[in-house]
């Protein structure tokens, strides 16, 4: 069967240009699958309006009508009509208090929802994100806040001209600026430090290989977890180092027993942070793990007090947190940025958070929407993927019962809401409501 499938303006804020459909790939849906696309106008979009008509597809306020209506971030559940399909990162599988609403809504009009961030294979690994380009932006805004962080410290390095990721025309403009700064670090080093840059990257996912990717083009060495106090204390002309930190570099079992894995992951609770003993070594700290108050935190408020009590100031000068979970591994990221305020300083003395760069304290590096920053291509890679499944979301018959509704077991896992019902997998989401 084919169906009207409408691509909705994202305009949760002027940073939100993606779009989760390209017009290339949007028009190979329509053609091959015989479902007719229709696009919201925009005028943000990376992708120009112009851009869709020219492939074939038509731009109308009617695509908010459609029978699948298919987004990036949260629908609005203004927008929501009776019985339609709905697709996007609902950020609701948590719980969370501040998009129940929306659920109910979902419920309440007979909606099914399909959510993104469900979508996996049968191993569970998640099949579709923005996670790389989280950590290609996130990695880039953390080296500018190191840079301009160690220029008010009147430490003028090349790291200072690194510009905001959103500057950047694309990646490879990015690549050509700073493998420029790169090499002007190689031959000149850093001016007036004793060693190394340390840059520790918590966590070793998709949104970390994004940030080592950008890291790549700098010239660093990788270094083992074990040698880090040496590597910090060298003298050896290596302008960059960075060190990858796993779970078990995070956290200890308590009682002196070995660290396992899978039960740190089933009781973490037995277990204990470990991580203050490496911040002493660092200069910057990247953040992307995934974290919720069942495990210790990376940085405390505690530590940061304790740092910077009796005039004391420690190395690490910038926290670049990618994951920006609020007061959560984290501690002292006590709110969300923007692209074009990404900083402040966390002020141990005063639990406040100063925006910009200077001032005694650690620079928090703190944007939520980091894939935002490059829109063409997180679009793009997204769209890729998401093609052949906006077309088999379009062919399956959404009037029949869930147990019936045939789509593939990744999709299929990913509903979760089908006709103004909670699927079976997400009905401990009944307990939010």
């Amino acid at each position: 069967m084919s169906a009207v499938i409408g691509i909705r303006r994202e305009d949760k804020n002027k940073w939100e240009r993606r779009v989760p459909l390209t017009p290339d790939d949007a028009a190979a849906v329509q053609k091959a699958r015989g479902h007719r696309i229709v696009v919201q106008p925009s005028p943000i979009r990376v992708f120009a309006d112009d851009t869709y008509r020219d492939a074939g597809l038509e731009v109308s306020e009617a695509a908010l009508e459609a029978d699948i209506l298919i987004g990036v971030k949260e629908i609005p559940p203004e927008l929501y009509r009776p019985g339609k399909v709905y697709v996007n990162f609902s950020h609701t599988i948590k719980g969370q208090p501040y998009n129940m609403p929306l659920l109910r809504r979902y419920l309440e009009l007979g909606c099914s929802l399909v959510d993104y961030e469900c979508i996996a294979d049968d191993e569970g690994r998640r099949l579709i994100f923005f996670s790389l380009h989280a950590g290609y932006a996130g990695m880039i805004e953390s080296l500018r806040a190191l840079g301009l962080r160690l220029a008010s410290r009147g430490l003028a390095t090349p790291l200072r001209d690194v510009k905001p990721a959103y500057e950047y025309h694309d990646l490879a403009d990015a690549q050509r600026h700073l493998r420029a700064i790169g090499e002007r670090l190689a031959a000149d080093g850093v001016p007036g430090a004793d060693g190394p840059l340390v840059i520790g990257i918590a966590g070793y996912g998709n949104v970390s290989r994004g940030a080592q990717h950008i890291l790549g083009w700098l010239p660093t060495t990788e270094i083992a977890v074990a040698d880090l106090p040496r590597a910090a204390a060298a003298a050896d002309g290596k302008p960059l180092v960075h060190v990858v930190f796993k779970e078990q570099d995070m956290a200890r079992q308590r009682g002196g027993r070995a660290f396992e894995l899978q039960d740190y992951y089933d009781h973490p609770e037995s277990y204990e942070g470990r991580f203050a003993q490496h911040l002493p070594h660092l200069d910057m700290l990247v953040n992307t793990i995934f974290w919720t108050e069942r495990y210790p935190r990376l940085v405390t408020k505690a530590w940061a007090e304790e740092q910077f009590r009796d005039g004391g100031r420690p190395r690490l000068q910038v926290i670049g947190d990618i994951s920006i979970d609020i007061e959560g591994s984290i501690e002292l990221s006590l709110k969300a940025t923007y692209p074009d305020e990404p900083c402040f300083v966390y002020a141990p003395r005063t639990g406040e958070a100063i925006d910009g760069v200077a001032g005694e304290g650690i620079v928090i590096m703190a944007v939520d929407n980091l894939p935002c920053e490059l829109p063409r291509e997180s679009s793009e890679h997204f769209s890729e993927v998401l093609a052949d499944m906006v077309g088999d979301l379009g062919d399956a018959d959404w009037k029949a019962d869930f147990a019936a509704l045939d789509l593939p077991s990744h999709l299929k896992r990913a509903v979760i809401v089908h006709r103004g019902e909670l699927t079976p997998s997400y009905g401990y989401l009944e307990d939010h409501l």
